[in-house]
């Protein structure tokens, strides 16, 4: 018996390791366009890296933050600083009394405020339906291309308004988040700057999905182009979806639980394939097939073994764990209810223990809100606030939540190398702040100036619009 026992446990000393082997992920890295494009060659401000002419969307002329104090997103302590600005790029950071900027640039005194990058927020849903939609959230006007655009317009305005200068929007309504986007980056509307998912992926019956065949309304989530969920059966339709996605111009892909591993692989890998880093919300069993498959990040604080947060800090899988959205379902509802792909225990202790294991396990962490229905922006930005509060409370110092919420989510998107950061070569994001929010994150209540993409977008904490310029009538043919 002795013996038996043993040997048992020799078999499972032996066992354990190998079925913990880190075989590396099943689908093919992100193609990497660098390789093909060197930095010489202008492109789009997005993952999609496409080639542009060089003046492509640049604002004209230049402008100048003087005498504020400079929080630049790198973790460095905030320090007196000029912040100076061409087109749509940041030229240079000088040493308070260096004037060594354009003669004609616009100058603009921040003394006593903070200068920093704006915000971003990893989990927005610009187009989901609004509060008055809440008794029929199925309802045709709800899946309007038109309504979903004003829900659109209306959020990023508050988004402006709350410091927030970069949202990932990880599913709308049709190609409504692609208008709003393009829209935005040439400057015809006012607003953060959008990197879009387009529809949400799952299965039949998957999350997302399941409500509205519970409630009668199959094709929405099937065939009505406008909806927020693409349903996919197999592989094969999984990888469709993906290529549907980014004919659109998506910046990334969203899956959902529930799946097989051969269908979260399949669209992983096409969309790698074509460049585009894929994010999850899924929990338990689904978040061993992502990380088995090759996601690059992982949304919600949901459940997970310690084996699957060790795989996540190894092969960098970032985590978005949108801990304020569930604050606001349990104190709303008591619980989050009538959702099968939410089966487990969901409480703020719970949330932030999970949180909290995956900072102690160094996963990259970035900051989403995923506060959406009902109220949804109008927590702003006490929302975003909140959020920054939670991560102090898992581990984070003041610093590092605010390096989170700029330079990591900067990363997270995959645009690290553009946004993020108050320095020279890198997008002009920037937002003014009539306090010290790196030392109070209430500070950020009172966001006066935003420039978003060298524009400025918000003024005396107000969405500014410059005044029409007429163009000449022509003249009369002779």
């Amino acid at each position: 018996m002795k013996k038996m026992i043993c040997g048992l446990l020799l078999a499972g000393a032996v066992t354990a390791p190998a079925m913990a082997q880190d075989k590396g992920p099943e689908a093919r890295p992100i193609y990497d366009r660098s390789a093909v494009l060197p930095p010489s060659v202008p492109t789009s401000d997005d993952v999609l890296r496409i080639p542009v002419p060089k003046d492509y969307n640049v604002p004209k002329g230049s402008f100048v933050l003087v005498g504020g104090r400079l929080f630049d997103g790198t973790g460095k302590a905030a320090r007196p600083a000029t912040i100076v600005v061409q087109g749509k790029t940041i030229t240079a950071v000088l040493k308070p009394g260096d004037r060594t900027w354009p003669a004609d640039a616009v100058v603009y005194d921040v003394t006593g405020k903070t200068v920093m990058p704006g915000l971003i927020d990893l989990h927005a849903h610009l187009t989901f339906f609004a509060a008055g939609d809440a008794v029929n959230v199925y309802s045709a006007a709800n899946y309007s291309g038109a309504e979903s655009t004003m829900r659109g317009l209306k959020r990023m305005a508050t988004y402006l308004e709350s410091g927030v200068t970069t949202v990932r929007d990880v599913a709308s309504h049709g190609d409504v988040p692609f208008v709003l986007k393009a829209k935005q980056a040439a400057g015809e509307i006012f607003g953060p700057r959008i990197f879009a998912a387009g529809q949400l992926i799952t299965q039949t019956g998957g999350h997302a999905a399941v409500h509205a065949f519970q409630q009668g309304y199959p094709e929405i989530a099937d065939k009505n182009l406008n909806s927020m969920v693409r349903i996919a059966s197999g592989p094969q339709e999984w990888r469709e979806a993906v290529r549907m996605q980014f004919a659109k111009g998506a910046d990334l892909i969203k899956l959902a639980s529930e799946y097989t591993q051969e269908e979260i692989t399949a669209a992983v890998d096409e969309a790698h394939s074509l460049g585009l880093p894929v994010t999850v919300d899924s929990e338990t069993q689904y978040i061993d097939m992502a990380i088995r498959a090759g996601v690059d990040s992982i949304e919600h604080p949901l459940p997970r073994s310690d084996a699957a947060v060790a795989l996540m800090a190894k092969r960098g899988i970032a985590s978005v764990p949108t801990l304020v959205a569930y604050r606001v379902i349990m104190r709303g509802s008591g619980g989050y209810f009538g959702s099968t792909s939410r089966r487990f225990q969901l409480d703020e202790t719970v949330n932030e223990n999970m949180a909290a294991k995956m900072r102690r396990a160094g996963v990259k962490m970035g900051i989403g809100l995923d506060v959406v229905a009902l109220a949804g922006t109008d927590y702003l930005p006490g929302s975003y606030i909140d959020e920054l509060e939670s991560f102090t409370r898992i581990g984070f110092t003041k610093v590092e939540a605010l390096v989170a919420a700029t330079k990591t989510g900067a990363e997270i998107i995959k645009l690290g190398d553009r946004l993020g950061t108050i320095e020279p070569g890198k997008l002009a994001d920037i937002i003014v702040v009539d306090g010290n929010p790196d030392e109070d994150f209430a500070a950020l209540r009172k966001v006066r100036t935003a420039f978003v993409n060298g524009r400025l977008m918000l003024q005396d904490g107000r969405v500014y619009q410059p005044a029409h310029e007429e163009v000449p009538f022509p003249n009369a043919r002779k």
